[in-house]
């Protein structure tokens, strides 16, 4: 896995080991930025259920003034903090060692909303449903906020054009597929 493009272009990251997280693959997170690109420069990033950070260590590179990650798995934090480290983006990123709807409540006390929110959760145990909700009734999302929503192509989706917030789009891949809302 390697950072694709931006300032750390081709740096390589660090994963864990077995199958607690399932790194997004470079083919999967170029068509991603491809998408967003143009939302990405100078935005604040928020990224749920992080992994190896590589997404948003990549929004960084992108140009994202500040990233914030959320995980809780021990493997995947402390390749988190090498990643981070290795390329040099401590300064504008900040890591939160925990559950993502604690963390999803102490951001929402700071009253900073991001301007993009990026989601991978464990596929189908439906944490969509529970995070969305009060995504859209916290302070951590503003008008014009993008939630992207990753999820397995089994993954029921529906409940989504209901939250009232805009389908952008839906972008499948063979296995999993990428939720575009706009709040």
């Amino acid at each position: 896995m390697r950072v694709i493009a931006g300032t750390a272009r081709g740096r390589s990251l660090v994963t864990p080991s077995g199958n607690h997280t399932r790194p997004t693959t470079d083919r999967i997170k170029e068509t991603l930025f491809n998408m967003i690109q143009y939302d990405v420069r100078d935005s604040r990033f928020l990224d749920l259920f992080s992994g190896s950070g590589g997404i948003a260590i990549e929004a960084l590179s992108r140009g994202a003034k500040e990233a914030v990650l959320v995980e809780n798995n021990r493997e995947a934090l402390s390749c988190i903090r090498q990643n981070i480290d290795k390329i040099g983006f401590e300064n504008v990123s900040k890591v939160m060692p925990m559950d993502v709807m604690q963390a999803l409540r102490r951001l929402d006390q700071s009253g900073q909303p991001f301007d993009i929110i990026f989601m991978d959760p464990p596929y189908n145990k439906d944490f969509e449903a529970n995070i969305l909700p009060f995504l859209l009734e916290s302070k951590i999302i503003k008008k014009d906020t993008l939630i992207i929503v990753e999820a397995s192509l089994e993954t029921d989706i529906s409940y989504m054009e209901n939250l009232g917030c805009e389908v952008e789009k839906i972008k499948e891949y063979k296995t999993n597929r990428h939720v575009f809302l706009r709040c």
